[in-house]
């Protein structure tokens, strides 16, 4: 078995909408928030950050003006437990994933209780059952990932991952797996140890090209199974 780890949602940098969401470091309550779509999608199928609204109100934050009139790039999407990438990190999927492989999804999220700090987090996690090429989506499933839902060239090597029901989809609650240690935002030791360790020198937790990877995906997951998480097929 295979397991990667990937940062997804909004952050503080320009392509991430220079925003991070909220969580709440006590319950372990989160906003999934994706970050802006920045291409064409077919009509009918744009995300609008405003039907976020609902959800942040919960935890007394409001959409920063720059977002409320933009669209998500809705990946993953919990909804239909789909994952689009492009480029480096899709054939990383692609020749790296199978059937009954993992992804583990993270963000960077802003404590509703004012802590400095962000809380580096488990948001949700994938066990693939399939992975498609975006060009492959019928018309009638566009509407089930945000790559499809783009207006794509002919021969995009887009491709989407879909995982499997009852054992994929949102954490109810996070799990936070991060700390500030030498002037980054790394897994801590514990949780490292635990983990059997990853491909990136000390657990360093950053969006890139390269998906770091699990070294013992066996006890990662025994470590996950140990935190009792409830999965939800929802995005919020």
């Amino acid at each position: 078995m295979n397991c990667l780890l990937v940062r997804v949602g909004v952050d503080s940098s320009r392509g991430g909408g220079f925003w991070n969401a909220p969580a709440d470091a006590e319950t372990n309550e989160f906003a999934y928030v994706a970050i802006p779509e920045t291409k064409e999608v077919h009509a009918g199928m744009e995300k609008p950050y405003s039907a976020l609204e609902p959800v942040l109100w919960k935890f007394g934050v409001a959409l920063p003006a720059h977002l409320r009139t933009l669209y998500m790039h809705l990946d993953p999407d919990f909804d239909h437990l789909t994952y689009g990438d492009q480029g480096e990190r899709a054939k990383q999927l692609r020749g790296k994933l199978t059937q009954e492989d993992m992804i583990v999804f993270y963000s960077g999220l802003a404590d509703v209780r004012g802590a400095r700090r962000l809380i580096y987090a488990i948001i949700g996690l994938f066990v693939v059952d399939e992975i498609t090429s975006t060009m492959g989506v019928p018309v009638e499933a566009r509407d089930t990932n945000a790559h499809s839902r783009r207006v794509l060239p002919e021969g995009s090597q887009d491709l989407i991952v879909r995982a499997r029901p009852g054992v994929s989809g949102r954490l109810e609650r996070c799990l936070p797996i991060g700390e500030w240690r030498d002037q980054a935002y790394r897994v801590r030791r514990d949780v490292l140890n635990a983990w059997g360790g990853l491909s990136v020198k000390d657990g360093y937790l950053q969006r890139s090209a390269r998906l770091p990877e699990f070294l013992n995906p066996g006890r990662f997951r025994r470590w996950l199974e140990s935190q009792e998480p409830k999965l939800l097929q929802a995005n919020n």
